[in-house]
């Protein structure tokens, strides 16, 4: 019996400033130094032949999908460049030319690496070979194929229950390797599958399903052309999605006007310099019409205050809300202005912080409109009251009717390549009667009934010894994932994890007792059997599935696909004589797209269809058809203003993204669109509090919060003064998910508090 070593791992790395440099907030997006920025970065991983030739066939119909964001590609791509600057990082990330390989992990241990940043672990390079550290070590060493299948197997087979096994999937998989995935996870008889979705959309997919009878957006890009208004709220398309402020652009260029409501004014919804076009080099194009600065998490206050004022026109003369429309397909809305009326115009103004003079431009503005599309990400969605945030912005919509005609609708902007496509396909905790029948008629086998673990659930589960096998099909889950501390000892108490992955990340660091490595293509790289290519299919944010097929050449001889992996790991456990064909579906793809299309409805003929621009999948909305909610129609919803109860001395904490960075990958320090260069470890702060309270800039404080007596702590933050509402804060993550508690979420999709965490700040002193 191999003893279990102690292995001393830091959950950050070592804490230190790196040299901050300020400058003046950016206003504007994109432009030639985001071209030069996205060349550099592709030139210095991947040299720059090959960077030009594979960056020109990125977002292409005949080449593979960028790896960041799910925004949709137009009808006809752009022949000069259809990805943004962070699409060409994602690529950089992927196709660099370094490696971590057996002498990498001979040279480290597991406790030196964890001491790096989160930047420098991720610019270690791409994993070439399949690794397992041993309870005795601290250092991986190669293990074959083979014997990785076998352990993997036999911890499996030793659980007591299935529902001892978590099945975690990252938005970057294909549909092909989800669908295995799922089928795996339910063949072996649990549906403990938490994703990524559960940490970021599964707010929007709760909220839509109950109004709207669909969990996803209802609008194409082409919608953006003929809309009249476009409400962009809780995101920052600027660095998260850059190619939708080319669906922006054109909205503006066809007469429609854009409408931003967050805390803060983001460089790309000011002004976006469209870098397709030699105009948009040199000047550019003004965003926003209307700018709201809302606090933090008000943004149903500000719903309210708006519909109440709409609401006031609309008795007058009938007219500014779509009656006809709310009369044949909507329920609940005689009480829904009831409980408006609940609410003084003056008390809403109070609490969402926008002076009346811009509120009333935005009333002025939609009474005369009906074509709206009101886009959001994890600004509305990570809060305890994340469903009702999005609930209200139905509510808008149904009152002008803006749903299921050209030009309006639902867009919840989803933040990974293939996270909706992921949930489509199967990854799913909770049951669905429907797809276990089909399940059952399609493979001969019965899946289980009882619903399984979200994210914040299976980490509970792996805290208290309930689970104890840990794997994920991509993704970096302990940085993902809130309470880091929580969350580290969690997977800790695993007897073994699993990482099937293209790059090193934290996650490789912080495991069970026992981990392994399993290195995977990745999604710009050729995926050949026996001398022929292969292509996988995504769906993007807008419900179009599509192909993907890389180009590149693999970075080493030893990687495979994740439908290969998924499809042996699957054999290894359940065995020859299961009724699924496991290693057939690792050869041949067509044949998990024909059993896709057998098992999930309106993926019929994939295969033939998914070629070209590929095709949109059935949604109900765009049909007006709600016969499956209540009444059959779509539905009104009373939701309640957020209440936060802060102290004198404390504020409410927002966490988001760098420019230099996408979900947990760091591609560098600069943060330019905010003016902050070589440095991640920074909190953006009110100026007037920072007097009120006694702060100077670039003061050193420790960001703290405190649910159910409980005290977390993330250290060693500089302050920088920022246009941010009163009483609101700013920073990064996943720095900042060490005092995110893991036990407070979204009320019915459980997605953590990661965009509203009250906390208080403890100067601290530094040389």
């Amino acid at each position: 019996m191999p003893k279990t070593i102690h292995r001393d791992v830091s959950l950050t790395g070592k804490i230190d400033f790196t040299g901050i440099q300020l400058k003046a907030p950016m206003d504007y997006a994109a432009g030639a130094l985001g071209v030069k920025v996205a060349l550099q970065h592709t030139f210095n991983e991947m040299g720059a032949l090959e960077a030009l030739s594979t960056l020109a066939r990125m977002n292409q119909k005949e080449g593979f999908d960028c790896a960041g964001c799910a925004w949709p590609d137009p009808e006809k791509p752009s022949k000069i460049a259809e990805y943004c600057e962070n699409g060409a990082k994602a690529l950089a990330e992927e196709a660099t030319y370094e490696k971590v390989d057996e002498a990498f992990f001979k040279k480290y241990s597991v406790n030196e690496i964890s001491q790096w940043s989160d930047f420098k672990i991720g610019k270690s390079g791409r994993l070439t070979t399949p690794m397992v550290l041993k309870e005795d070590s601290l250092h991986y060493e190669p293990i074959t194929w083979e014997d990785a299948y076998a352990l993997i197997a036999k911890e499996l087979k030793n659980l007591t229950s299935p529902n001892e096994a978590i099945f975690y999937t990252s938005g970057r998989s294909s549909n092909e390797a989800a669908f295995l995935y799922g089928l795996f996870s339910r063949a072996f008889g649990t549906n403990n599958m938490p994703d990524c979705s559960n940490m970021c959309h599964e707010s929007s997919g709760v909220a839509l399903s109950e109004t709207l009878g669909i969990g996803k957006g209802s609008v194409t890009l082409e919608d953006f052309d003929q809309a009249e208004v476009v409400i962009v709220m809780g995101q920052n398309p600027g660095t998260n999605h850059p190619r939708m402020l080319s669906a922006l652009e054109k909205c503006k260029h066809n007469g429609g006007k854009i409408i931003s409501i967050n805390p803060l004014a983001e460089a790309g919804l000011i002004r976006f310099k469209n870098p397709q076009k030699l105009t948009g080099l040199v000047k550019g194009i003004s965003v926003t019409d209307i700018h709201l600065q809302v606090k933090i998490n008000q943004d149903v206050a500000l719903l309210k205050l708006i519909m109440k004022k709409l609401a006031a026109l609309d008795a007058k003369n009938k007219t500014v809300f779509d009656h006809e429309f709310i009369e044949a397909y909507s329920h609940g809305y005689a009480s829904f202005l009831e409980g408006l009326s609940s609410y003084s115009n003056n008390e809403l103004l109070e609490i969402c912080g926008v002076p009346e003079e811009e509120v009333d431009k935005v009333v002025s503005l939609l009474a005369k409109k009906n074509r709206i599309i009101i886009c959001w990400a994890m600004g509305l969605t990570q809060h305890k009251n994340g469903v009702d945030n999005i609930k209200e912005c139905v509510n808008l919509l149904l009152l002008k009717g803006s749903l299921g005609k050209t030009g309006s609708g639902t867009c919840p902007v989803r933040g990974h390549s293939n996270v909706q496509g992921d949930r489509t396909v199967g990854i799913m905790h909770y049951v669905s009667p429907e797809l276990n029948t089909s399940i059952k008629k399609v493979f001969g086998f019965t899946p289980p009934n009882d619903e399984g673990l979200d994210t914040v659930h299976a980490v509970e589960a792996m805290h208290n010894g309930k689970a104890k096998v840990f794997m994920a099909l991509g993704g970096n889950f302990v940085s993902a994932v809130s309470d880091t501390k929580y969350t580290a000892e969690a997977l800790q108490n695993c007897s073994l994890t699993v990482q099937i992955s293209t790059k090193l990340n934290r996650s490789h660091l912080i495991t069970g007792r026992k981990a392994l490595i399993l290195p995977t293509l990745g999604r710009s790289e050729k995926d050949s059997k026996n001398g022929s290519p292969r292509f996988l299919t995504v769906e993007n944010s807008m419900g179009k599935v599509h192909r993907t097929k890389g180009m590149l050449t693999p970075k080493s001889n030893n990687l495979k696909s994740e439908p290969e992996i998924i499809s042996e790991i699957a054999h290894a456990v359940l065995g020859k004589n299961h009724s699924v064909p496991w290693q057939d579906f690792g050869t041949d793809y067509d044949l998990i797209r024909d059993k896709i299309s057998q098992t999930i409805k309106g993926f019929n003929n994939v295969t033939e269809k998914s070629e070209g621009s590929g095709f949109y999948l059935p949604n109900n909305v765009k049909e007006l058809d709600f016969s499956k909610l209540p009444h059959g129609k779509a539905q009104f919803s009373t939701c309640a203003i957020a209440d936060h109860k802060i102290e004198p001395d404390e504020f409410l904490l927002m966490t988001f993204r760098s420019h230099d960075q996408f979900n947990t990958t760091i591609y560098g320090l600069n943060d330019r669109y905010r003016g902050i260069y070589n440095e991640r470890r920074v909190l953006f702060m009110n100026e007037t509090d920072m007097v009120n309270r006694g702060f100077k800039k670039l003061d050193v404080v420790d960001l703290i919060s405190n649910y159910d007596t409980i005290e977390r702590r993330a250290a060693q933050f500089l302050l920088i003064p920022y246009n941010i509402p009163k009483g609101n804060l700013a920073a990064y993550f996943p720095e900042t998910n060490m005092v995110i508690p893991h036990n407070h979420f979204a009320r019915s999709s459980n997605t953590p508090i990661s965009k509203s965490v009250v906390v208080r700040l403890e100067k601290k002193a530094y040389k």
